[in-house]
């Protein structure tokens, strides 16, 4: 069975992309625009196996978002989910910040899909 991978960014056409690239590769692809909608998910009891996540969104941000899943007795379940961070932001403090709130990788955009791939395969190998 694919396995099965959250795409979360407010931008339509980055998930789109990574949505395209995954598919791709043989992945299943579900799509959250923001935080929000992705905890909303993440507690449907729908099975994820991976978490592929932007920085910089409205309502709840990725950094957020992690630190939510890793903290909060609500999203114990899917604690320990690898998390992706694919955002614009490439500095040190922000790496740093996203690290310690669990984030397994992160990419930088614009990405390459193989760059992309390998990390997926990587971390729900």
């Amino acid at each position: 069975m694919a396995k099965k991978i959250l795409i979360v960014d407010d931008s339509a056409s980055i998930r789109q992309i990574v949505s395209l690239t995954l598919k791709g590769a043989g992945y299943e692809v579900m799509e959250a625009q923001d935080g929000k909608n992705a905890l909303d998910i993440l507690v449907s009891g729908e099975k994820i196996n991976l978490v592929i996540c932007d920085v910089n969104m409205p309502q709840v941000d990725g950094i957020t978002l992690l630190k939510t899943i890793k903290n909060d007795a609500q999203y114990e379940s899917v604690r320990f989910i690898p998390i992706i961070m694919l955002t614009t932001e490439s500095q040190e403090s922000k790496k740093q910040q996203g690290k310690e709130a669990g984030a397994k990788a992160w990419i930088v955009k614009p990405f390459l899909p193989d760059q992309l791939l390998q990390a997926v395969s990587k971390l729900i190998s």
